[in-house]
């Protein structure tokens, strides 16, 4: 009897000893996941965060996470899904629920699901206290809807609340996405009044500069930013220097930037030395080299995080049309539709490209 009842306590033991092992997996799943989110990379976040909401570890906080890979990955009903779970989960804070809702109302307007976007928005506006970043997607909802008078209300309360450079050029940019750029210009000129504090102010100084085609004031800052250390300030130069035609200068400035990054170590950055290559792949096209920009758009490709793929495969298309290849750019055309449904100006080639094709008929 007493053998017995030692193999028994030993069995239960053991069994303990593989429930806590098998705990402490999951947890480590979950943790590998977060980390990975943080470093951007989302596929490999979104399979461990996916064995976290089969595990039963932190739901809201799971879903959260297969929900902003998604998003990050092109699949907006996926991450509306997840979102909407992570919304519906036990233990969902005032606070993330305010987060969820910001980031479901992204995807929402991502995929062109408006009316459920704004929905986002004023359950937000009803329920929790307006932020900047929340009067901001406000606008840019209202914005998408042609809701102008509305948009530019939320876009002053969002600037009244956050007048950084990152947020001046955030609301020139929307504008600029509605060919409204005199609107958004405001903010840029408001930007400007204020001092540079850091090699990141010169950056954000000179990209509004660029923006503004102030084209001498924007080498200025971002030569002091570059001279300082700065990788960011040297892709921006190649900007400028594209802008201005000097294509060897942009070339120069768009290698430097991939030499730095190839030889950057930092191990939670999410940029590549993608954005070099797709600015060479521009100047490639500026001046008619086709087959040497699609090396370069592959390139960028291989190397790209998840956030810098759409320019890439945007210019993509371009090459193709431009070397006449209406059948493989309406290909990629559509593959890029369907992963950014909000680029209406991809939409607009890809009708275009139908029409060439015969396809459209």
């Amino acid at each position: 009897m007493k053998i017995r009842k030692t193999a028994v306590m030993l069995a239960a033991c053991m069994g303990m000893t593989l429930l806590a092992g098998c705990d402490s997996e999951q947890q480590k799943t979950f943790n590998e996941a977060v980390k990975d989110l943080e470093q951007g990379s989302y596929e490999y976040a979104l399979d461990e965060f996916t064995q976290s909401v089969n595990n039963g570890i932190s739901l809201a906080v799971s879903y959260r996470g297969i929900g902003i890979c998604q998003m990050r990955l092109g699949n907006y009903e996926d991450a509306i899904s997840a979102f909407t779970s992570a919304l519906s989960s036990d233990k969902v804070s005032k606070t993330m629920a305010k987060d969820l809702y910001l980031y479901r109302a992204t995807a929402r307007l991502q995929a062109g699901l408006l009316d459920d976007a704004m929905a986002d928005c004023q359950t937000l506006a009803q329920k929790y206290e307006m932020d900047a970043d929340c009067w901001f997607l406000s606008g840019k909802v209202a914005l998408a809807m042609d809701g102008y008078d509305e948009a530019s209300s939320d876009f002053e309360q969002a600037y009244g609340e956050d007048s950084s450079y990152d947020r001046a050029i955030q609301i020139y940019e929307t504008y600029l996405e509605k060919d409204m750029e005199a609107d958004g210009t405001r903010y840029l000129e408001a930007a400007l009044s204020s001092e540079a504090k850091d090699t990141d102010d010169m950056c954000d100084r000179g990209r509004i500069y660029y923006y503004m085609e102030d084209y001498g004031n924007a080498k200025t800052e971002l030569t002091n930013a570059s001279s300082k250390g700065s990788t960011e300030a040297v892709l921006l130069l190649g900007m400028v220097y594209g802008a201005q035609q000097d294509y060897v200068n942009a070339r120069a400035m768009y290698q430097q930037y991939i030499n730095k990054m190839q030889d950057n170590t930092e191990k939670n950055s999410t940029k590549t030395a993608a954005s070099g290559y797709n600015g060479l792949a521009v100047c490639d096209i500026a001046e008619g080299n086709y087959d040497s920009a699609l090396e370069n758009i592959n390139s960028g490709i291989a190397a790209a995080s998840d956030d810098e793929m759409q320019s890439l495969l945007f210019n993509e298309i371009v090459v193709y049309e431009k070397k006449l290849d209406f059948s493989t750019a309406q290909e990629k055309a559509q593959s890029y539709v369907g992963m950014y449904p909000e680029d209406e100006e991809a939409a607009h080639e890809l009708a275009f490209l139908k029409s060439r094709t015969g396809a459209g008929e």
